[in-house]
This record gives C-alpha cells, structure tokens and sequence, in this order.
C-alpha cells in the first residue's frame, strides 16, 4: 500500500468515526427531547383533567382543590403574604431547619459510618443498638423532642438529623465494608498507618455510596423540618399546611406542597451538581 493510499484510508477511517459520534449524539438529544416532551404530555394531561374535573363536579374542589386556585393561592401568599408573615420567611425558616439537621446528621452519620465500618469489634457491638434506633418510627421523635426542645428551631432540626443519620450511616457503613480489599492491603504492604488507609482507600471508595445516600437524606431532612413544624412550631411551611388543614383550605395545603417541592428539586439539583464535581472520575453511565 502507498503512502497515499494509507492516508486516504485513515481519513476514511476517521470521516466513519466522526460520523458514528455525530449519529450517538443526534440519537442522545433525540432521546433527550423525548423525554422532555412526555414529561411535559403527562403534566399537562393530569393537570387539565384535574381542572377539568372540577370545572365539570366530578372532583369536589372544597376537598381536592383544583390547579388554577392553587396557583392563585401561591400567587397571593407571594403578594399579600401569609397570615404567618411573608412566605418567603415561611421558606427561608424551614429551608434554615432543614439545611442544619441535614448537614449535622449527614456529618455524624458519615463518621459513625466510617467508624464502625473500620472497627470490626464496635460493629459487633453498635450494631444491635443501631437496628433498635433504627427500628423506631422517627416521625414519633417529633413529640418527644418538642416537649424537650420547645417550639424553636431546636427540635426541628434535631427531628431532621434522626431522620437523615441512619441514611447516610447505612450507605457510608457499607460503602466502607465494600472498600477494595486488594486496594487496602497494597497500602498496607507499602506501609500506610490506618489512617493514611482510610483517607486515601477507604473513603475514596465509599464516597459513591455516601453521595448517593445525600439525594435522599436531604428529602427526609425536609420532611423532618416540616413535621416537627407541624407538631408545634411558631413559622415554617409545616405551619402554614397545619393552618390550612384548619381552616379545611385544600388549596393552601397543596401550595404548600409545591413550595416544598420546589425546595426539594432545587436542593436535588445542588447535590447532583456536587457529585459530578467529586465524581469527575467515575465512567458515566450508559
């Protein structure tokens, strides 16, 4: 073969390359515009058949209400504000608990995981206490904590870091039990303390499994600011929901909900950011 040859046949080679990515990637945005345009047909079928319905009685607004007057709730607890005080403080006070009771409980339940994780003999011990812990329903906390914490932040945010502790600790505990034990020993031959062991194996390893634990933590932080706001508390989304139910204002319980739903992909966001910054090694997924 001439050198001529040779070079047409690798800028040939090359043209079929660039042309096979240009088709995987047409293919992935083609997928992407699916997806977008069924979860947009699916949004817009069950919210118009929920108005429809109860423009046409088949659902009792008084008890379901319906999405125009939800969205006109929003719209005047934005404005006008709510018999709280404005909801942006209603927001920012429920945002505040939870953000503290999800960082304090992912905290210890990463150490306590990592902990006993490595300590074969305190796993043996714990690890009966924890499933006992673990096997209360954390919402029935909420009570207990109020009358010991009061209506204040303080038992929110310690009902949210029960709710967010055994999470992370399950995930971070068994992320260090799955740690490469090939991985472990090569450090230990080239003469690595435990320590040096841990921070530069162990952790490494089980940081997928922690983060991963992160998307659903922060959404039983959420939820253990919100009821133990609704248990007692003085400001909060849990508040302004317990007001409505009172008032059987259907409408002002559902935009509290969406409010706390925002907050929560907002957050969800955040956290998938996060991962893709630590995770830039990881292979993407298929």
């Amino acid at each position: 073969m001439t050198q001529a040859q040779a070079q047409a046949s690798h800028s040939a080679a090359t043209m079929d390359i660039a042309a096979v990515e240009a088709e995987a990637q047409r293919k992935i945005r083609a997928r992407k515009q699916l997806v977008i345009g069924l979860r947009i047909a699916i949004l817009v079928i069950v919210l118009g058949g929920w108005e429809g319905g109860a423009r046409l009685g088949w659902i009792d607004p008084f008890f379901f209400s319906q999405p125009s007057a939800i969205v006109a709730q929003i719209v005047e607890w934005m404005v006008e504000g709510t018999s709280q005080g404005p909801l942006w403080t209603q927001v920012l006070v429920t945002l505040e608990e939870t953000v503290l009771g999800f960082l304090i409980g992912s905290v210890a339940g990463v150490i306590a995981g990592i902990i006993l994780g490595r300590n074969k003999l305190l796993s043996d011990v714990f690890s009966l206490y924890i499933q006992i812990a673990n096997s209360i329903p954390r919402v029935v906390l909420g009570s207990i904590f109020v009358i010991a914490f009061g209506l204040g932040m303080a038992s929110k945010v310690a009902l949210a870091v029960v709710m967010v502790f055994f999470v992370v600790f399950a995930n971070a505990f068994q992320g260090v039990r799955e740690a490469d034990r090939y991985m472990i020993a090569n450090a230990q031959i080239l003469g690595a303390s435990p320590r040096q062991v841990t921070m530069a194996v162990v952790i490494p390893s089980a940081l997928s499994w922690i983060l991963a634990s992160l998307h659903v933590s922060f959404g039983f932080a959420l939820v253990g600011a919100v009821v133990g706001e609704f248990l007692g508390s003085k400001q909060g989304i849990g508040l302004l929901i317990s007001t409505a139910q009172g008032a059987f204002n259907a409408s002002g319980v559902f935009a509290a909900m969406i409010v706390l739903a925002v907050v929560a992909l907002a957050a969800d966001w955040l956290l998938h950011a996060l991962e893709r910054r630590l995770l830039k090694w990881r292979p993407q997924a298929f």
